[in-house]
């Protein structure tokens, strides 16, 4: 039994989330101590029932012992329903408070985390592989517990009852461990194999049902269903070999016992003839020996449940442990207030971790002042993108330092360095809730009135108060209910809810229609207004505005200057212009 038992240290995991409710789980343990006493207690009722009560024909005996049988019972069933209660609440308790952990820690794991880990396999951990250590708290572990009192009880009783066909009973139980030794290690791998393969499956399907609108645009339904198929495949296949496993376990087991107990009944039936113990001797003694039968095959069935514990634990504790790719400061600074939004990157060289043998940037130099608005320009992979996410701070460089107001922003928390920045990409991303909430996610707690204030400024309100329940409609998955342009004027009205420091704008208008960039161009106007602003942009209208152009290539500044000017030079923004704005005739104009 050693082996199987060494192998659930994984469910160490469990016990600081236990500690808090230590008194809970001693009411629980006290009831199954009461509830495994009175099933023992019935050994010695049905003795004096059959020695007292028929075997000498005492009306008074059989009535007392009838009394006690209910007594018994119902204390039995008090003890049992205290301790259903009491495990099952503990259960739930724990897996909330495990999966609110596990969610708390994986979201600040960073985007470096997530560009080798697929999320449909981390929710598929904090849901399905939680769900069994659920079942482990308000059910297997009490069982198992349980039981084991019962198996131990009912083997002090059967000595007490019978020494001799107590020490052959206890002779059979090295028979027992044997398989669950054998088996035990082969279906912890199993499960293990089991709980992977269906993460695989929910990651499959969840990627495809979040392309849906890709999937059907191809034609690629069969397709879709066919790989789901395929995982659900695999996760039967694992599902079947564990359960196969458990299957010949189990049944060795309870073979064993129970032939066990149909020779100590023989041998019993034999010393009841000659004189030697009485009925109700070999009464009680065979009512523990099927108590203590039953027992070690329940206790062999919950090894594998907690043994099935065990891996997703173990697969937990590994997504518990994953280290962040960033860390916050241990002695942070502040940002000065009022912030005024300088920005500087020195000699910064980056790569990314998925692509260690590409400089993304590559001492990369850019001084930004405070109300500047600065266009990046440069081909796909320049490294126009990187500037933005080393600044968000999703990574650190490798080389160089970047700095706001003067400070290091590896020197600052999170939180005080991504307050003074609000980001309008080209794909904004919405939430299934409702406008409003939408809009005030950088800020949960703003005043109806600023959100109003907000979509007005973006030239949101319009559409919005035409929705059926107005600011309160809910967007639906990734705000699917919404055109392009309107989730970008919500996704604008949210940076200006924030009223940040430093703007950033990723291509904020490059998907859109004539007439939605219009009304968005008008917004990013009076978002960029007296901020400082980088901005990644392709469309002419945002680039001539800027003070400065940068021109990004090969993760290097190659040129600055504006627009007219790098036009003149017939450089490599020359040749983008002409390329992407169709600029010739603007030019000569």
């Amino acid at each position: 039994m050693a082996g199987p038992l060494n192998r659930l240290t994984g469910l160490g995991l469990l016990w600081p989330y236990l500690r808090p409710h230590r008194g809970r789980v001693a009411l629980a343990l006290l009831s199954l101590l009461v509830a495994a006493g009175t099933v023992l207690a019935f050994g010695a009722c049905l003795r004096a029932l059959i020695d007292r009560g028929f075997a000498q024909g005492r009306p008074d005996i059989l009535n007392y012992a009838l009394a006690s049988l209910l007594a018994v019972a119902v204390v039995l069933a008090i003890a049992s329903g205290a301790r259903f209660y009491l495990v099952s609440w503990l259960g739930e308790r724990v897996v909330g408070d495990l999966r609110k952990d596990l969610f708390a820690h994986v979201v600040r794991l960073g985007p470096a985390w997530f560009e080798i880990k697929r999320s449909g396999d981390v929710m598929s951990r904090i849901s399905g592989d939680a769900q069994l250590i659920e079942q482990v708290i308000g059910s297997s572990a009490s069982i198992a517990l349980r039981n084991t009192l019962m198996c131990a009880g009912g083997i002090v009783m059967l000595i007490v009852t019978n020494p001799k066909l107590a020490l052959l009973a206890l002779a059979v139980v090295p028979l027992t461990v044997v398989p669950i030794v054998l088996f035990g290690r082969k279906v912890r791998a199993l499960s293990r194999e089991a709980q992977a393969r269906v993460a695989e499956m929910v990651s499959e399907g969840g990627e495809a049902l979040d392309a849906v609108r890709t999937v059907q645009a191809f034609a690629q339904e069969d397709r879709a269903s066919t790989r789901f198929g395929e995982s659900a495949e695999r996760a039967f296949v694992a599902a079947r070999r564990r359960i196969a496993r458990r299957a010949i376990m189990t049944t060795l087991v309870i073979f064993i016992v129970f032939a066990a107990v149909g020779f100590l009944l023989w041998m019993g039936g034999h010393d009841v003839l000659t004189g030697r113990i009485s009925a109700g001797d070999l009464t009680a003694f065979v009512f523990y020996a099927v108590l203590v039968a039953s027992s070690g095959g329940a206790i062999s069935e919950t090894i594998g449940d907690l043994q099935r514990a065990a891996g997703a634990a173990e697969r937990l504790a590994e997504l518990k442990a994953e280290p962040p790719s960033i860390a916050e400061p241990a002695v942070p600074k502040a940002l000065p207030k009022p912030t005024e939004g300088a920005v500087d990157f020195s000699g910064v060289s980056f790569r990314y971790p998925t692509r260690p043998d590409a400089l993304a940037l590559d001492r990369f130099d850019l001084a930004v002042a405070p109300g500047e608005t600065v266009a990046i320009v440069g081909p796909s992979g320049a490294g126009k993108t990187t500037v933005f996410n080393l600044l968000l701070r999703f990574y650190d460089p490798e080389a160089g330092s970047i700095r706001v107001d003067g400070i290091d922003i590896r020197e600052l928390r999170f939180a005080d360095l991504r307050r003074t920045l609000a980001i309008v990409s080209q794909e904004p991303v919405l939430f299934s809730a409702s406008v409003a909430d939408n809009i005030r996610y950088g800020r949960p707690g703003a005043p109806e009135s600023e959100v109003r204030a907000a979509a007005e400024a973006a030239s949101a309100l319009a559409f919005i108060e035409s929705l059926p329940q107005g600011f309160a409609t809910d967007l639906g998955n990734r705000g699917v209910r919404l055109s392009g342009g309107q989730r970008q004027r919500i996704a604008i009205a949210r940076a200006l809810l924030c009223d940040p420091a430093i703007l950033l704008l990723d291509e904020a208008t490059s998907a859109l229609d004539a007439e939605s960039e219009l009304a968005i161009q008008q917004a990013l106007d009076r978002l960029m207004d007296k901020r400082t602003t980088l901005v990644i942009a392709h469309r002419l209208a945002t680039v001539q505005k800027a003070d400065r152009i940068v021109v990004v290539d090969h993760g290097r500044v190659v040129d600055v200057g504006r627009h007219a000017d790098l036009i003149r030079r017939d450089g490599l923004y020359a040749r983008l212009a002409e390329l992407q704005f169709n600029l010739p005739a603007v030019a000569a104009d």
